[in-house]
Order: C-alpha cells, then structure tokens, then sequence
C-alpha cells in the first residue's frame, strides 16, 4: 500500500473505533454512566478519608500534638507577628509570645484551684450537712437503704477490690503510660509550636518545593489562604468560648452561686476541650449550687448550663463558625458529629478547622485564585516558586496573615 494510501486508511480505523465506542456507550444508560463515574470517585475519596482516620488512631501520639501546635499558632501568630514589626528579633518574639501564653493559662488555673479551694474550705460544713442529708434521704426515700445496708454494701464492694487487684493495677500501670504519653505530647506540642510561630513560612516553602514545578505556585498560595482559615477559626472559638463562660458566668452569680468568677474562667478553659470540657465545667457549677445553696438551685443551674451550652453547639458554633471559616452550619454541625463518632475528642476538636483548610484549599485551586491574588503578588517566596501575579495600577493593602509572616524571610 502507498504511503498516501495509508494516512487515509489510519483517520478512517480511528474514525471507526470511535463509531464503535460510542455505540458501546448508548448501549449503556446515561443514568447508569453518570452513577458509575460519581461512584468510583466517592470510593476514592471514602477509602482516602479511612486511610487518614487510620494514621490518625496509630499515630496519634505524633500527629495530635502537631495538629495542637498548629491550632495554638494560629491563636499565637498575630501576637509573635506584632512584636517582630516592632523590631523584636524573631527568637525573643517567640519566646515572649510563648511565655506569656503559658503564663496566662498557668494564672487562670492557680486562680480557680485557688478561690475553688477556699470557697470549698468555707462550704465545708454545708457539704457535710449535704451528705448527711442524701443519707437520711437513701434511708427514709424510696430506696429504704439504711447504715447497716450502706456498710454491708461498703464491705461488698472492699472483697470486690481485693479480689480484683491484678486487674486494678494493669488499669494503674496503663494510666501510667498513658501520662507518660500524655507527657510526651506536651513537650512534642510545645517543641513544635515553637518551630511553627519561628519557621512557619520557611517549612511551608520547603513542603511546596516538594510539589511539581507546575504545581509550587498554586500549592503554596493555597496553604496560605488555608492557613489564614485556621487562624479565624482559633479567634473565633475564643469568642465563643468568652460568651460561654460570660453566660454560664453571669447565670451563676444571678442565682447566688459561690464563686462565680473562677467558674466562668474554668468554663472558658473548659470551651477548648469538645465534650470532655463541657460536662467537666458543668458537673462542677451544679455541685457548687448543690453544696451551697440546695437541690433547688443546683436544678436552676443544671439548666443555666444546658440552656448557655445548646445555644453554644446549635447557634453560635454553626452561625459565627460557619461565616468566619465559610462553611455552612449544617456542615459544622456534620463535620464535629462525624469527627466525634470516627475520632472521638481528637475528631471533635479538629474536625471544623480541617474542613475549613480543606474548602479553602480546593475553592481556592478550583478558581485558580494564585493568578489574581495580589497579596501573593508581593511575596517573593511565590515568586521564588515560579508564581507570577499581575502587579494591579493601585497596589492593595495585603492581608494581615500574609504581613503578620512578611517579616520572617528578613
């Protein structure tokens, strides 16, 4: 055959197969095709989404306290950036920033075991009266459990202990590791977050230049927009934190509770940890109601509490979360379900910042944002990546995460 022959023969075999392909597809619905392509991408996505819950539960000792230093650098960043635009050098920046944080919690702590301490000291007698009055209520109640009923039931539960000693010492020694672990994460939390509020942007650099050279632009401008989500993420949960421990706070010296204020502090440490938090600082407002002033007013407060905590999960997380971190309420309330039933507190407490870094991120390389971004115009790492930005005629004032991080690469 002629060559010209054969480059006439080659278009009409490709023309055929295509013919015959698309007759292959008719044959197939387009419901059925359309259901098959989502399909296959949802069980990409779910098996990428166990992979990672599956390094979060084996590696937990490595990523948590990360994940905790990265949390607590957003919280902190602002306040390290601010001191370096005044000609703090970098160490000492972080250093006062660290220290000071550190300070800060310590006070509070001392402050509410101290004023809980003494306000317990002066209850004392009330809490004396109060258990007599729940044993005259287990004897003379429903329940008819008398002094003899209550020793032989005392005595039972001693043989119960003794008999099970080996097993209540493995319990013993495994809460000994676990505070050795716990240990451990504190010391890796506060190593990293050093490291992040010192070298954030060089360690975001060196990750980027891991990426193709087509991709480096748009993978280090995305990590800053999500960086910049993290960031509104940890300020607001303090503005919600604030308002829980105002409202649990307020309720409480209302209704003549003691010690109102180290309550509110405690509540607002408290507001950090999801779950574990919450009903830790709430047990602790309806006990101090009940040793003071009777199961009237510790029923007022139990109220107080779960009216001031429903308002917080229903209304305030999912509303001022979901507008400072552009997400939906119905997705807050998702995510934080989710990330509790697959991770227990660790999904809880981490759940709605990477949702948030994750709608950024993919928002941001759908829409090319690395193109137009004229904060990234004035970034020489973007530029040192290979990323070019149209200078606008009238430059823009940049966003203050990108200025609060200018500093480090001076």
């Amino acid at each position: 055959m002629r060559p010209h022959a054969r480059s006439i023969a080659a278009p009409k075999a490709v023309q055929a197969a295509a013919v015959r392909s698309s007759r292959g597809n008719d044959d197939v619905p387009y419901a059925l095709r359309v259901s098959a392509a989502w399909a296959w991408r949802l069980g990409v996505v779910l098996v990428v989404a166990a992979g990672l819950i599956w390094i979060l539960r084996n590696f937990s000792l490595l990523i948590i306290p990360l994940m905790i230093a990265a949390l607590l650098a957003g919280l902190l960043s602002p306040v390290t950036g601010w001191l370096r635009r005044n000609k703090v050098p970098a160490g000492l920046a972080v250093a006062v920033t660290i220290v000071t944080f550190l300070g800060v919690i310590v006070a509070a702590l001392t402050l509410v075991g101290r004023q809980l301490a003494l306000g317990f000291r002066d209850l004392w007698d009330e809490t004396l009266s109060g258990v007599t009055q729940i044993q005259e209520w287990l004897a003379d109640g429903p329940l008819q459990i008398t002094t003899t009923r209550m020793d032989t039931l005392l005595g039972e539960a001693t043989s119960a202990l003794q008999s099970n000693s080996a097993n209540i010492l493995s319990g013993a020694l495994s809460v000994g590791t676990g505070a050795g672990h716990f240990a451990a994460g504190v010391l890796l939390t506060l190593f990293a977050l050093v490291f992040f509020l010192l070298d954030g942007r060089r360690i975001w650099r060196y990750i980027a230049g891991l990426l193709p050279r087509r991709a480096r632009p748009g993978g280090y401008g995305a990590g800053i927009h999500g960086w910049v989500s993290m960031v509104n993420y940890v300020r607001v949960q303090l503005l919600v934190a604030f308002i829980d421990a105002v409202g649990i706070g307020a309720g409480a010296a209302i209704i003549g509770v003691p010690l109102a204020l180290p309550l509110a502090v405690l509540v607002f440490l408290g507001s950090f940890v999801p779950l574990v938090g919450a009903f830790v600082t709430g047990i602790v407002a309806v006990l101090l109601a009940l040793v003071a002033n009777g199961w009237v007013n510790a029923l007022i407060m139990l109220g107080i509490v779960l009216l001031v905590q429903q308002l917080e999960s229903h209304i305030l997380q999912p509303l001022i979360m979901g507008r400072a971190v552009a997400l939906h309420p119905l997705a807050v309330i998702l995510a934080v379900t989710g990330g509790t039933l697959a991770a227990g507190v660790p999904g809880a407490l981490f759940s709605v910042p990477l949702l948030a870094i994750l709608n950024t991120v993919v928002r941001y390389i759908a829409s090319r944002g690395w193109e137009s971004d004229p904060a990234l115009a004035r970034d020489p790492v973007f530029a040192a990546l290979g990323g070019v930005v149209p200078r606008p005629d009238e430059p823009d004032e940049p966003v203050q995460a990108h200025q609060d991080i200018a500093d480090e690469e001076k």
